[in-house]
């Protein structure tokens, strides 16, 4: 027996309201079934929604969320946003716990915080990601390690560049190992800059959305930013910096130490990786692995896992994860 549809009506009717809501050609309804398995049918006002109870009422509750907003027009960006916000409510208890490991306590969300950006909305859109933002501001060393598109490198340039606007550093050392995935180095045209260019391309482009395109280039010529391959950083020692090692599970357990032991006085550092996705040789072991184990019970350093449920990108990506991550434990099952 199929569940059934949840009724939904935005009364008194306002056309304009719900032309926002739907969208172009209700792209944005699209969105929502998309997202949250559902079907979205409408007539005037009047919405049902089937699917699942739980996802149902998941989707009631965007819609309501979506239609408080439709004063004005939504952008696709922000019924994605608010898609993520929705699976990820901030009142519900978060699994992370303080410094060092995890510890299932579910302590709750913590307030968000506000960060001096470009994005004067940027928040923590699930609750790891809010308690990331609070670790960072509170430990001198903090690593995030989950699947791609978590927000772990693109939150700590946010908290790079909230550091700087506020005085707490005097600069920023955003630092990538140049390890590639099926293509050499040596074959990619230019000198030694332009070689490892693309692999800090991301980077770039975290700062270029958070500062602008003029302020970030000013920041580069005074060096008070600065992006470097890992193997530049030996023989370092950064005082009064904010660095970000991105990538971080492409790194060897000798780079990994080499890397935090370039911190000088005043200085913080963010550490961010995905396990899952290692493009070192079969037989070398990943420093981010390893910095797990090693480093799990040192006060001062915390650990934020993050789980496919903190994606923030397209709806599809969640799901990509998920059944990747179902494939890989069938196939080590079998």
């Amino acid at each position: 027996m199929k569940p059934t549809p949840l009724e939904i009506s935005f009364t008194p009717a306002d056309n304009q309201r719900l032309a926002n809501l739907c969208g172009a050609l209700d792209e944005n309804l699209k969105q929502v079934e998309t997202a949250l398995d559902v079907t979205i049918s409408r007539r005037g006002e009047h919405f049902s929604v089937s699917g699942k109870s739980g996802q149902t009422q998941l989707a009631a509750q965007a819609l309501r969320n979506f239609y408080d907003q439709s004063q004005h027009h939504i952008s696709l960006e922000q019924i994605q946003l608010g898609l993520i916000e929705v699976l990820n409510p901030h009142d519900t208890p978060d699994r992370i716990s303080g410094p060092g490991h995890d510890d299932g306590t579910g302590a709750k969300q913590p307030a968000a915080l506000t960060l001096l950006t470009r994005r004067s909305n940027l928040h923590g859109r699930t609750p790891r990601q809010s308690k990331y933002l609070q670790q960072i501001q509170e430990h001198d060393i903090t690593f995030a390690i989950g699947p791609a598109g978590t927000g772990k490198t693109y939150l700590a340039v946010a908290s790079a560049v909230d550091a700087l606007e506020r005085g707490l550093v005097s600069r920023l050392i955003l630092v990538r190992p140049a390890v590639e995935a099926g293509e050499r180095l040596g074959f990619l045209p230019g000198d030694m800059t332009q070689k490892v260019d693309p692999y800090l391309r991301p980077l770039y482009d975290a700062l270029y959305d958070l500062m602008g395109f003029d302020k970030t280039a000013k920041q580069f010529e005074r060096n008070t930013i600065e992006i470097a391959p890992l193997a530049f950083m030996r023989g370092r020692t950064l005082n009064q910096s904010f660095i970000i090692l991105d990538e971080a599970q492409n790194t060897t357990p000798e780079q990994m130490k080499m890397f935090l032991t370039r911190m000088g006085l005043g200085s913080k550092a963010v550490i961010t990786g995905d396990v899952t996705q290692v493009d070192l040789p079969k037989h070398q072991k990943s420093g981010l692995v390893e910095a797990q184990q090693v480093l799990k019970d040192i006060r001062g350093i915390a650990f934020t896992r993050f789980l496919s449920e903190d994606v923030v990108r397209h709806p599809l990506v969640q799901r990509i994860v998920n059944a990747y991550e179902k494939h890989d434990k069938q196939q080590q099952e079998s």
